[in-house]
């Protein structure tokens, strides 16, 4: 809807007023033009809200008012990044690439031998002990260490990976597992 000729006017003799206002909540010059374009751009976007006969002045007062302290929010949750750094930090590895790393580890996973499946399904799948994982599969407890390091190392050889030990067993346990072995 068009503005009438009547609001317009106002609205310009206005301007000084909003202006000032803006200064006094923004305490910087280009800031205080920003909140008063703004103004303007939403009063006349809405003006088929504003009721004829009211107060036009505290209308776009409150306008500015609300926009500042909208923007002032904004802000406090913005963090300044000119040179990118943080931004960086944020960023995260394309979702395809673990799909494809979930089927290379499907095929490797099918490769090993049936035993230490077992071993690696109870316990890094299924989170059993050690103690747990011998019982079920009836044997002793140092078997069971040494068939899940063993597994872990021929997965890792099979999918490329290095041989740090937290990669290998996902926790950092292979390590201490097979120190008692």
């Amino acid at each position: 809807m068009n503005a009438p000729a009547a609001f317009k006017t106002e609205l310009i003799e206005l301007l000084p007023s909003l202006r000032a206002f803006a200064r006094s909540l923004a305490h910087n010059p280009a800031q205080a033009d920003d909140l008063v374009q703004d103004t303007l751009v939403k009063a006349l976007a809405n003006v088929d809200r504003f009721e004829q006969g009211t107060n036009l002045r505290a209308w776009l007062f409150t306008i500015l008012r609300n926009h500042y302290y909208s923007q002032l929010r904004k802000s406090k949750r913005e963090i300044e990044d000119a040179d990118g750094k943080f931004a960086a930090r944020l960023s995260s590895r394309p979702e395809q690439d673990g799909s494809v790393d979930l089927e290379d580890f499907k095929v490797a996973f099918q490769q090993l031998a049936p035993d230490h499946r077992e071993v690696l399904t109870l316990v890094g799948a299924s989170g059993c002990s050690y103690e747990e994982a011998a019982h079920i599969c009836g044997c002793a407890v140092g078997t069971i260490k040494s068939r899940v390091n063993r597994a872990r190392k021929k997965l890792s050889e099979m999918l490329g990976l290095d041989e740090d030990p937290s990669l290998v067993s996902g926790e950092g346990r292979m390590v201490e597992d097979t120190a008692n072995v």
